[in-house]
């Protein structure tokens, strides 16, 4: 009985802090390219609502500047991204993992 309430007082183990957005998107810019950042992937996310008045579908882009670190991910590819404490002026965000790469041609 004394064992069974014990393991109901201890709370979960937490992971993490506080609960951080995740998002996926398509990286538009790596830094491959020479003059670029280093470390650095520019991640495009396209979100979807419809107009509260019309009744459309309109696409909203937003651009995250994402911080990866062994320069692993290239431009078009499927990226999921996490939110970081700030990195530097504009990057916010880090790249979790590869969702999808599209192939060579």
């Amino acid at each position: 009985m004394a064992q069974a309430e014990a393991k109901q007082a201890t709370p979960k183990a937490v992971t993490e802090r506080g609960a951080r957005r995740t998002l996926v998107g398509r990286v538009i810019n790596d830094t491959a390219n020479p003059g670029r950042a280093k470390k650095t992937v520019v991640v495009e996310v396209i979100n979807r609502y419809r107009d509260p008045v019309y009744g459309k579908y309109v696409k909203q882009r937003s651009r995250f500047h994402a911080h990866d670190e062994n320069h692993t991910y290239k431009t078009r590819d499927v990226v999921e991204i996490k939110e970081s404490r700030p990195l530097s002026a504009t990057k916010r965000w880090e790249v979790i993992r590869l969702v999808e790469r599209p192939e060579e041609v």
